[in-house]
């Protein structure tokens, strides 16, 4: 795991607390923020911008978990959560809202390396995966887009469908702009003469 990670460590137990910052500074990180409570914790972890969130709620409530989700979506940075104990309902929500590593019962100084390796790992697979649905899902409405407006070339022109891409690809290439943004163009006019 690369050194230098800022490290926001969130826990209102100051012994566990002191768990995880010594087994964090003997794997070499050093640069701990540690605050007591998940009051106002989107607030805290944009105020210490951390690269990696350690909470340990001991027996995580249905609301802290809610809470998390927030923090999740909001900061979009990996989070490694410590609890004692826990059932699947607990667990699948706490995946639901974007914790990276769920560690029932294993607060251990010995593990915090591998843990938060896992955890950046696993956040950096997700958000991989996540880029790219979102990148697929882009293109598959900007083909939709191009697919209409070509539909209305076609039928304002009286062109084939190729004839019709390869006049909108003309624009494109002439105006310098991609072809989604003149068929959005087509389609917004064509609205307009309606």
């Amino acid at each position: 795991m690369k050194q230098g990670l800022r490290i926001l460590i969130v826990d209102a137990n100051p012994l566990r607390s002191a768990i995880i910052e010594e087994g964090l500074r003997e794997s070499g990180l050093t640069d701990l923020v540690r605050i007591g409570a998940t009051n106002g914790l989107v607030a805290e972890i944009e105020r210490h911008d951390p690269d990696v969130v350690v909470i340990d709620l001991e027996d995580p409530s249905r609301d802290a978990l809610a809470d998390m989700f927030l923090v999740s979506r909001h900061v979009k940075r990996p989070i490694t959560m410590f609890v004692d104990q826990s059932d699947s309902a607990s667990i699948e929500a706490a995946v639901e809202a974007g914790v990276s590593a769920y560690i029932v019962d294993g607060l251990k100084k010995e593990r915090m390396q591998a843990i938060l390796q896992t955890c950046v790992s696993r956040f950096n697979a997700f958000r991989k995966l996540r880029e790219e649905l979102d990148e697929a899902r882009s293109q598959l409405e900007e083909r939709k887009v191009v697919d209409k407006a070509k539909g209305i070339v076609m039928r304002l022109k009286g062109l084939s469908e190729d004839e019709a891409y390869a006049l909108m690809r003309k624009s494109a290439m002439n105006e310098k702009r991609k072809i989604a943004d003149i068929a959005r163009s087509i389609i917004t006019a064509a609205e307009v003469l309606k």
